[in-house]
């Protein structure tokens, strides 16, 4: 534990003054557990990075048992032609007792004229360590939504992925989603960094998170994980 919030805190120390930075603290009623999220955007002038790093904590242990990371890379060397909103795609996932895996393909990003809405759109090559899959592609969807319905510092954001894999013995469709909805609570007492809210998992085929001791949860057919925290931006 203290090895992870050592790295999370060089990370902030490195990152947060230059890049969208936030730390999350959720409570997951299914599975009765608590995840901290550190989770960080920038973009450059070649294209933008992101990562997050879930670490699980279970009740039954002191230390947190599970992790999970994702990192990408959007490359773009054509700012400012008619191709600017299509770029390269990087990324990375994996943890313990989750499969790692590489993504390569391309992105498509959308925005609105002050970039309160933005929507990118993902197809990649997905090769996950140890498993054959017949179809072995992902699709993604991430949206940003900010001030929605005109409440300002009211947020919705989340994205999509639909992919293939054989964690049940055959080839399924897997489909995850995790829209979020967060609110500023923090703008009434001068503390805009601060904000309350939650997210919902909603999955189908879908092996993962922690459960409560050291299970993890191979849920196929369709489930919905509610979720609830708070959330601070650096």
């Amino acid at each position: 534990m203290k090895k992870i919030v050592l790295v999370a805190a060089m990370l902030l120390a490195f990152v947060g003054a230059k890049a969208q930075t936030n730390i999350q603290e959720m409570y997951d009623f299914n599975r009765g557990h608590f995840t901290t999220t550190l989770e960080m955007f920038k973009g450059d002038n070649w294209g933008s990075t992101f990562f997050f790093n879930d670490i699980y904590h279970p009740f039954d242990f002191p230390e947190p048992v599970g992790y999970y990371t994702e990192i990408s890379r959007a490359l773009n060397f054509w700012h400012g032609t008619a191709l600017d909103p299509f770029s390269l795609h990087v990324e990375w996932n994996g943890g313990n007792n989750a499969r790692n895996c590489w993504l390569f393909g391309v992105e498509y990003f959308l925005h609105n004229s002050d970039f309160t809405n933005t929507f990118t759109f993902e197809l990649m090559y997905k090769d996950i360590r140890g498993m054959q899959n017949y179809l072995p592609f992902q699709f993604t969807f991430v949206w940003g939504m900010q001030h929605l319905f005109g409440v300002y510092g009211l947020t919705f954001s989340g994205f999509l992925d639909v992919w293939s894999e054989n964690t049940f013995g055959d080839n399924s469709l897997v489909v995850l989603s995790e829209p979020q909805i967060w609110y500023n609570i923090g703008q009434f007492f001068n503390c805009p960094n601060l904000m309350i809210g939650g997210e919902v998992e909603i999955a189908y085929n879908f092996a993962g998170g922690w459960h409560t001791g050291l299970e993890w949860a191979k849920n196929e057919g369709f489930n919905v994980a509610p979720c609830a925290g708070i959330k601070w931006a650096f």
